[in-house]
């Protein structure tokens, strides 16, 4: 990807991409119409020795630099992430019938006559999960988690079947969602909307007042969802006590609370993020940002749905782990926390949980909470999907896997499918197979997080370019002998100081302590020193963030 730039005799291409720092060069004739600053896709056809840029033609054409529309595409083409589905697997989920055989519903429990909700966030049209809540003859409650049927639309061998595997995942870019399945099953046939019968696979406890489970059933259900609640409505009726469902969402978001506690007190890390959204306006363009807030019955969904995850298959069964963190990265990460006034004890094993919970406690609405946050997921071992029946330490869990989404995750699909294998009484299948997708799983699930991250620091650039010109507060995140990275405080939008912007000084990079020394003055940079800086020069290409330090003092 790279915007081109035309002269009279020849053409290069500047590329996106921060470490090709090389222009390529493209012949007139291979401009395949593009016209000078637009945005496109060049192919490398050779870069002989000594040549000092490689040759290219472009193949194809995004439109104007700058462009919002074009930018996304751009970010789009650069992940090799699909802009639409094939008229062939379009026209197969339209071939899908509405209609619920009876003979389906005989086959299957019947929740129709229990209470069920879903609770989605305002804008989202895919509603893969539902609460059901009743009592039961002896004093214990029954609650159920149901999710979309999807493997009972998505047959395998078919052309969809191969697209969702190939997608494996829905991509949340910061303007659009790049779904899994077509809009035909991911909004409609498999969403479980308010006031429809739909085909569920459920994960049913029977539990007491203590959120003790008694008992659990797992299968194939039908459900008719009474209500579609926001985030907001249900949290707004829970804060009131009234309204509809009020006691049941009180009663539910109390066992979530004893669920939490008891996870937290084995040795799950609470990681509260600070996550941002930026309020877009008609043609794109960033007018403001919103710090979502991260309520209870955010919490009830989430801890309802890692009951149901909580799961170990027969043999052959497909696990989300996470490993234990690198204790050289947790080392790295507590000597920075402690430039905070913090302590993160990583000495002893059992205790780590516990100092990370404490840090986690102590930051909220701190200015360095973002920050932290942020670092100490870094220092975690990446989570990953394997058939290894491997713990998942961030939660605690001895054997966790994904059966909560399979409207936009392929490895909830391919948990359905082992599931209902291994209920109809199946032995276990060969393992290979099932691992290669957990690999594929994986990977594409990294694509997916490195697109939505390429938009979201898009739009950042875009935002800090239109902004008020003004100085801001920031916190040192990052000290390289190259330059000095800052977050601004009051926009989380980080960007950098060049070193050779420091014009008071020569300044040598101590790599050890993550800090620069002044030879002269011996001023020192360092990482989570609080500054004041000022942009100087946005560049949406490369999306960077030029800063520059407030009267070049700390």
């Amino acid at each position: 990807m790279g915007r081109v730039e035309i002269s009279p005799r020849f053409a290069f291409v500047v590329p996106d991409f921060k470490k090709m720092h090389h222009d390529i060069f493209v012949r007139k004739s291979d401009l395949a119409g593009a016209q000078h600053n637009q945005k496109v896709v060049v192919k490398l056809t050779e870069w002989k020795e000594g040549d000092k840029s490689p040759s290219g033609k472009i193949i194809h054409v995004l439109g104007k630099a700058g462009d919002h529309e074009v930018e996304i595409h751009s970010i789009m083409a650069e992940f090799g992430l699909p802009f639409d589905y094939p008229e062939e697997i379009e026209a197969e989920a339209e071939s899908i019938s509405e209609v619920i055989p009876e003979a389906e519903i005989i086959k299957r429990k019947d929740f129709r006559a229990i209470d069920t909700f879903t609770i989605d966030p305002a804008d989202a049209k895919d509603f893969d999960d539902a609460i059901s809540f009743r009592y039961l003859d002896n004093g214990n409650m029954e609650i159920g988690v149901h999710i979309a049927d999807v493997t009972h639309y998505v047959k395998p061998k078919t052309l969809m079947e191969k697209e969702a595997y190939d997608r494996a995942t829905s991509v949340y870019l910061v303007d659009r969602t790049i779904p899994m399945l077509p809009e035909r099953l991911s909004n409609g046939l498999c969403s479980l909307r308010p006031n429809e019968d739909k085909l569920t696979f459920s994960c049913v406890f029977e539990m007491t007042d203590q959120a003790e489970v008694k008992d659990f059933w797992i299968g194939r259900t039908v459900i008719h969802s009474n209500r579609r609640f926001t985030y907001e409505e249900a949290q707004e009726n829970m804060d009131n006590e009234s309204g509809e469902y009020a006691k049941d969402l009180l009663k539910i978001n109390a066992l979530a609370k004893l669920l939490r506690g008891a996870r937290f007190k084995k040795g799950a890390i609470n990681f509260e993020t600070v996550e941002v959204k930026f309020q877009l306006d008609e043609s794109g363009t960033p007018t403001g940002l919103i710090i979502k807030e991260r309520k209870d019955v955010h919490k009830l969904i989430e801890e309802f749905m890692l009951l149901a995850n909580k799961n170990k298959g027969k043999s052959t069964f497909v696990y989300r782990v996470h490993d234990y963190p690198d204790l050289e990265k947790l080392a790295t990460f507590s000597n920075f926390a402690k430039k905070f006034g913090h302590e993160v004890k990583i000495l002893d094993e059992k205790k780590i949980s516990n100092s990370l919970n404490k840090l986690m406690d102590e930051i909220v609405g701190k200015p360095e909470q973002n920050i932290l946050e942020q670092l100490a997921i870094r220092s975690m071992a990446k989570a990953k999907y394997t058939t290894e029946p491997k713990q998942h330490f961030g939660l605690a869990f001895d054997h966790y896997t994904h059966f909560t989404s399979p409207i936009r995750r392929y490895p909830d699909m391919m948990v359905h499918r082992l599931l209902q294998h291994y209920l109809d009484g199946g032995k276990p299948p060969e393992n290979h197979a099932w691992e290669e997708k957990c690999v594929h799983s994986s990977e594409r699930e990294k694509r997916a997080a490195d697109a939505e991250r390429a938009s979201i620091k898009y739009k950042q650039v875009e935002y800090m370019k239109l902004a008020e010109d003004k100085d801001y507060a920031g916190i040192i995140t990052g000290v390289t002998e190259w330059g000095v990275y800052v977050e601004i405080s009051e926009t989380k939008c980080e960007g950098m100081v060049r070193v050779q912007d420091l014009t008071d000084d020569y300044y040598d990079f101590d790599e050890k302590n993550m800090r620069l020394i002044g030879a002269k003055n011996k001023r020192m940079i360092t990482l989570g020193d609080k500054v004041e800086v000022r942009v100087t020069r946005t560049d949406i290409d490369r999306r960077t963030i030029d800063l520059e330090f407030v009267n070049n003092d700390k």
